[in-house]
């Protein structure tokens, strides 16, 4: 990490420890008080704070991304609290380093959870898997950076955007009206055998059913790198176009592996597998070849949404030394998801975690534009539908530019997620 980052991580480690001071008045018990507003709270909630938990990776293999999303969670939070805060209070933001691993998040948990109200940013799919029952008995909203769509069997799970499996399905179609792929076409796909890549492939599979195809699946481990006999694999079975359900290092090995073997096809990332710095690498000409695709619920850092605009001269401000990507306008959608939900439980009196919880379900989220339509009313069903495509782009701030807008696809539309009711 740079020297810089040292010194912002090391802040945001103070800052969590400063703030646990200030946010147990009124946390860390279950009997519900009224403040003098005549609203109702009970943990992480006093009648001038709102506590808000962040359990992330600021160490670990996914710091790259997990920094600067913890910096948009605090955008948000300086901009709400300077705007006067919501209900009233300002939002006291509360960190903890996972380093990406599960032992860690489970002992972080008990201390971290009396002190907050709900978690505004859960990084990865095994902190989750580790944490799900005790957040679910706890009744702790909970925002992951996550979109197995397995995980809306939780209504605490409290998933923004599209699923892995819906930015598969318009991605396909994309690929579709573009001419790049026809009605039967055989599809490739390499997934890690993850809740990551298993949801990605249940949305390829489902594409492939509607549109008389067929996907050559190819799993790989978490510790895969070198993708050389997944694409051998690939081109052998004839596919026309490849699908990819993988962190950012084999991505990049799939792009230089299917140049090197003339296998000249679409390659459609996840949103989670692409980085910025890929394009430093030796995939760099294979992905700006122009058959290089990502789907995304998030609108990039290129973007001319005012919004976007304002974050990254905040950015500047602050003189960050990570490179500006869309994880930073990720970390502040967070904050605006959270802030539709507590604006909602403000209306309804109710700060309480149960308060929270029933907020949710009728709360109007405000996107700005940074994503597509949200909605949390059906318990299960993923809380958008529209997903963008993009392509990198040397020259462009955050590498991506969106080659298509949001969109919903007929597909996407009338599929049914694994819990929705």
């Amino acid at each position: 990490m740079l020297k810089r980052n040292r010194v912002l991580l090391t802040g945001l480690v103070a800052t969590a420890v400063v703030l646990s001071g200030c946010s147990t008045k009124g946390g860390g018990a279950s009997e519900a008080k009224t403040g003098s507003d005549g609203v109702k709270y009970d943990i992480g909630v006093t009648d001038k704070t709102i506590s808000l938990g962040v359990m992330t990776d600021l160490s670990g293999p996914f710091k790259i991304n997990s920094l600067p999303v913890t910096y948009g969670n605090q955008l948000w939070a300086e901009d709400v609290n300077a705007a006067g805060g919501i209900c009233g209070r300002q939002i006291k933001v509360e960190v903890r380093d996972t380093a990406q691993q599960a032992d860690k998040a489970v002992s972080l948990y008990p201390e971290l959870e009396p002190k907050v109200l709900g978690i505004m940013q859960l990084t990865g799919s095994p902190i989750l898997a580790a944490l799900k029952s005790k957040i679910v008995a706890d009744n702790m909203l909970t925002l992951p950076t996550s979109w197995a769509s397995t995980n809306l069997d939780a209504p605490q799970v409290f998933m923004i955007g599209s699923t892995y499996d819906i930015d598969m399905m318009n991605g396909l179609n994309y690929l579709l009206d573009q001419g790049k792929i026809k009605e039967g076409d055989k599809i490739g796909h390499i997934y890690v055998d993850s809740e990551f890549g298993k949801g990605g492939l249940m949305g390829s599979e489902y594409w492939a059913k509607q549109h008389g195809s067929e996907v050559a699946a190819v799993k790989v481990t978490a510790e895969d790198k070198d993708m050389s006999s997944a694409v051998t694999q690939l081109k052998s079975q004839g596919v026309k176009a490849i699908l990819l359900s993988l962190s950012p290092s084999p991505a990049a090995s799939v792009e230089t592996q299917a140049q090197a073997q003339g296998l000249q096809v679409p390659i459609v990332f996840s949103s989670v597998s692409f980085d910025p710095t890929l394009l430093d690498t030796p995939a760099k000409d294979a992905m700006l070849s122009g058959n290089t695709y990502r789907v995304s619920s998030i609108v990039p850092a290129s973007s001319d949404n005012p919004l976007v605009t304002k974050i990254f001269q905040e950015f500047d401000t602050k003189g960050y030394d990570v490179e500006k990507s869309d994880s930073f306008v990720t970390g502040y959608m967070h904050g605006l998801a959270w802030q539709g939900v507590l604006e909602q439980a403000c209306k309804d009196k109710d700060l309480t975690r149960a308060g929270i919880m029933a907020a949710k379900k009728k709360s109007k989220v405000d996107t700005q534009g940074l994503s597509g339509k949200l909605d949390f009313s059906e318990e299960g069903a993923p809380s958008s539908r529209e997903t963008l495509v993009e392509q990198p782009d040397l020259n462009a701030v955050g590498r991506l530019v969106v080659v298509q807008p949001f969109k919903e696809s007929d597909d996407a539309k009338k599929y049914k997620a694994p819990h929705q009711k």
